[in-house]
């Protein structure tokens, strides 16, 4: 066996508890990798991270400016709140470290842009973080897609959310999440549908956000500190005369706001709806019409032989692409695209009208 690349986790709060796991994991089924260093802001969770998932041999740090100074790495997991993806992951790159960050890729698109430009500069891979992606019948639905069963897909209707599940922690703020319900639960919406149909660039957007159950005390007990959306939809047009129609909720009155449809010129998919999208969903339904006749298949999930779950393969893919050179498992060239439609839906939003989206060459 070669070298063990050395990673370090770059913020230590709920989410890097799926990291920490699934990199166990992988120590423990595949060797190939050791969690050298930990950083977080708040004094003494790295070190109560370290005990916690037994990296017995990682140093802590109390910034990632810090962690990136005195250690040399692979490959960083950055799961920090959404305002500072942008900061640790160009700090990284610029360090020559790979990086695999959580969604979203960051709160607004000239953001992105500079993440970009800065893993172009630097050569190396940068993945953000969509595990759905690698969930089975996430997999079935893509293929569905492009295997031309829809004919020309000329709209799409996504979204999801909960009738009430607003989070709390550093989501509900301005200052640390940026955005809410979009950037937390709309991107992954975004990313099953667009990622179906081969990421086409978004044209225009009319968008809409809402915080009136955040801002509640009657619906929200830290409704005081609420300042991001608890409620964004969006109504899209994408190159190749795509329509998107898009709503995601933290908290709503009804159950759902509907299931994803996709609706080509051949046929037309419905994929039912789901709180999060973040894998796994139930049994779609494909509407053709066959010798004349309107025609239902209902599509039963596919088990996949040797799955190991969508966090192993987000971070696995990550690690082989690291270790071979290889392109990134999911690369920004795409989800500057997720993030362009959330920062339209929010400029939108504040302007009241509908406005261009422009994302420049990188």
């Amino acid at each position: 066996m070669g070298k063990k690349l050395k990673i370090g986790i770059i913020g230590c709060g709920g989410i890097a508890g799926a990291h920490a796991g699934t990199y166990n994991r992988i120590i423990q089924e595949d060797g190939d990798i050791e969690i050298v260093a930990l950083a977080d802001i708040i004094p003494g969770r790295a070190e109560k991270f370290k005990e916690t998932h037994g990296f017995t041999n990682a140093r802590c740090y109390n910034s990632h400016t810090e962690l990136l100074e005195n250690e040399e790495l692979d490959g960083v997991s950055i799961c920090t709140y959404n305002r500072q993806h942008a900061r640790c992951t160009i700090d990284a790159l610029n360090k020559g470290v790979n990086v695999v960050l959580e969604k979203p890729m960051c709160v607004t698109l000239e953001e992105g842009i500079e993440m970009m430009k800065a893993e172009k500069a630097s050569g190396k891979i940068l993945s953000v973080g969509f595990q759905p992606r690698f969930d089975s019948q996430m997999i079935l639905m893509k293929e569905i897609v492009r295997s031309g069963e829809l004919g020309k897909v000329y709209y799409i209707q996504t979204g999801g959310g909960r009738r009430r599940g607003i989070p709390g922690s550093t989501f509900i703020e301005d200052a640390t999440g940026g955005v809410g319900a979009l950037g937390d639960i709309g991107c992954y919406a975004l990313d099953m549908v667009l990622d179906a149909i081969g990421y086409p660039k978004p044209l225009t957007v009319t968008g809409y956000t809402s915080d009136w159950f955040g801002k509640n005390p009657a619906q929200y007990s830290e409704a005081d500190r609420f300042s991001v959306d608890d409620f964004g939809a969006g109504f899209i047009r994408l190159e190749g005369g795509v329509i998107l129609d898009f709503r995601i909720a933290w908290a709503m009155n009804v159950d759902t706001p509907g299931d994803t449809i996709i609706l080509g010129t051949e046929g037309g998919l419905r994929i039912p709806s789901t709180d999060c999208w973040n894998g796994g969903f139930g049994k779609m339904t494909l509407y053709k019409t066959v010798n004349g006749k309107s025609t239902e298949t209902v599509i039963e999930p596919r088990p996949i032989e040797n799955d190991k779950g969508c966090w192993y393969g987000k971070l696995r893919s990550f690690i082989d692409a690291v270790q071979t050179g290889g392109k990134s498992p999911i690369p920004t060239s795409q989800i500057i695209i997720n993030q362009a439609i959330i920062d339209g839906i929010v400029k939108s939003s504040k302007l009241g009208k509908e406005i261009e989206i422009e994302i420049p060459e990188i």
